[in-house]
């Protein structure tokens, strides 16, 4: 599409209007983009001029965007956004820095970690450093690069590529219960089952498996690496993605006894949007590239002789 840079005002007002929309005022904005609070106003009120809207105006609690300043301001922020994540994906390649990778402690611990000694080798020129985090994070806000996230994969304002869809598992040690299948278990109320504070998944895992953990009760520990150490343990029972265990379960430590269907509840990659830079697309094809597909419960199911399908 051809740029017409008539119809566009100039980069200065806009840049004046999305600090103070985004930091509240004038005198925030004045403050980051080190001019004066005149400065700021003045370009904003040329905005306005030019485009025949008001964007801003004063309330109770100061300045308040109206729903056309609301629009462009969302506008302006994705599009300074791409345009600092073209500038940066330039720069960082020709300064070195470390790929600043996001993902949650337990999958930084089971899956990347044992693999990325495989990355540096193939690719020493890349720094990597991973940066163990709960949350989702602020990509450009926080400076990542990369984040690998358990969910749905329906975040708003970034990037989303399946990585691992992995089925669910309910596991415990092998000498918590003498059964081997859930569905043989009478009644499972004497269970201690247990999660991490910061998982919300075993809501939904649990209606599969038809219990109501608001009703039927469980414990939670500070992370999930303390769960999974706790059912090692023979502590408890617990409702896992099946690659965060499949060690322990090859090893005899824990045995499952269910196994579903994840329904795209899995692992993602996520990125900001715009342009990435090619060591980050590297390391984001490099990641699907090693995460090996988990078999399909049909699959499974063709290795189990002694056991009907449901």
């Amino acid at each position: 599409m051809r740029m017409d840079w008539r119809d566009i005002p100039s980069l200065s007002s806009l840049r004046a209007f999305e600090s103070a929309a985004r930091l509240g005022g004038y005198s925030a904005a004045a403050r980051e983009l080190n001019v004066t609070h005149a400065a700021v106003a003045q370009h904003v009120r040329g905005l306005e001029s030019h485009l025949g809207e008001k964007l801003l105006q004063r309330d109770k609690k100061g300045m308040a965007l109206t729903a056309t300043g609301r629009s462009l301001a969302d506008s302006l922020a994705e599009g300074f956004g791409m345009i600092v994540s073209g500038v940066r994906a330039v720069t960082d390649e020709k300064t070195g820095r470390a790929l600043r990778i996001s993902t949650t402690p337990t999958f930084a611990e089971v899956w990347l970690m044992p693999k990325l000694g495989a990355f540096w080798s193939e690719h020493p020129h890349i720094s990597v450093q991973v940066q163990p985090s709960m949350g989702l994070s602020n990509m450009r806000a926080d400076d990542i690069d990369l984040a690998i996230r358990f969910g749905h994969g329906s975040w708003p304002g970034v990037d989303v590529v399946p990585l691992l869809m992995s089925p669910f598992t309910v596991v415990c040690s092998p000498d918590y219960t003498p059964e081997d299948r859930l569905e043989d278990i009478e009644d499972t109320s004497g269970f201690y089952w247990l999660f991490s504070e910061f998982s919300s998944e075993q809501y939904a895992w649990g209606q599969r498996i038809g219990i109501d953990f608001h009703e039927e009760g469980y414990r939670e520990l500070a992370s999930n690496a303390l769960t999974l150490s706790a059912v090692r343990s023979g502590h408890g029972v617990s409702i896992q993605s099946r690659v965060l265990v499949e060690d322990d379960i090859a090893s005899g430590r824990m045995k499952v006894l269910y196994e579903g269907d994840p329904e795209n509840i899995g692992y993602y990659i996520v990125t900001a949007a715009g342009v990435l830079s090619p060591n980050i697309r590297l390391f984001r094809n490099w990641l699907i590239k090693n995460a090996e597909p988990v078999a399909t419960l049909e699959e499974l199911a063709s290795g189990w002789d002694d056991v009907e399908p449901d």
